[in-house]
């Protein structure tokens, strides 16, 4: 099941960079966070996969489709990049490929694989609004800014702009 969901992974994420249409790019995308909750599930992390799946899966891909609906015309195509876009891209996939490769070969993996703190919700749920070691108030506030920069951006786009003479 692991090798059939990161098959999917990746597969789908080199088909939602490389298409054309924006709208099969967002369902691909769809088809990535679906599968990335999957093996969220296979190695138990129930709220965390359930997080992936109603957050990402349900609203942000949503909100990416309504979003291309309402600004951009469905037949419309992506330009075909240059080539010398095409190379500097190819270029930072192998820098990033193996930046992420020789981290992971050098960080030594615990053998012990059980979680620090447990992770039922009641925990999960004091950590979030907790500002102390295991807290994550802050970052929850800086991404809650984020989202609402996000939102004020696509007010931005999608808003008709009104000719005045």
């Amino acid at each position: 099941m692991f090798l059939l969901l990161s098959g999917m992974i990746l597969i789908f994420s080199v088909m939602t960079v490389t298409s054309r249409r924006i709208l099969r790019s967002a369902v691909y995308l769809l088809f990535v966070l679906i599968a990335t909750s999957g093996i969220y599930f296979m190695l138990k992390y129930n709220f965390l996969a359930a997080v992936q799946l109603t957050v990402y899966a349900g609203g942000i891909v949503v909100l990416i489709i309504f979003s291309i609906l309402l600004t951009s015309h469905i037949s419309e195509r992506a330009k075909m990049a240059g080539l010398r876009q095409r190379l500097f891209s190819a270029l930072a996939v192998v820098a990033g490929a193996t930046l992420t490769l020789i981290v992971i070969f050098a960080y030594s993996f615990p053998k012990n694989l059980e979680p620090a703190i447990s992770t039922d919700v009641k925990t999960i749920g004091r950590q979030l609004v907790s500002y102390s070691v295991n807290g994550y108030a802050l970052p929850f506030e800086v991404v809650s800014v984020l989202l609402l920069a996000s939102m004020i951006g696509a007010i931005v786009v999608a808003r008709k702009e009104t000719i005045t003479k």
